[in-house]
């Protein structure tokens, strides 16, 4: 499953991961911690919607 970020388009892939940012590949969205931001623009996981592509 991928995760857009609604403010600034930022992409987290669960399968890939972002080990730029410290997310294991096969890291589940929701076992993010809760105080995860988004690495470009520091909105909170309210702020993901589950995308497609």
């Amino acid at each position: 499953m991928k995760y857009i970020c609604d403010v600034c388009g930022w992409i987290n892939d669960e399968e890939a991961g972002a080990p730029e940012q410290g997310i294991a590949p096969g890291t589940k969205f929701e076992d993010l911690p809760e105080d995860f931001v988004c690495p470009l623009c520091s909105v909170g996981k309210e702020f993901f919607s589950e995308t497609e592509s």
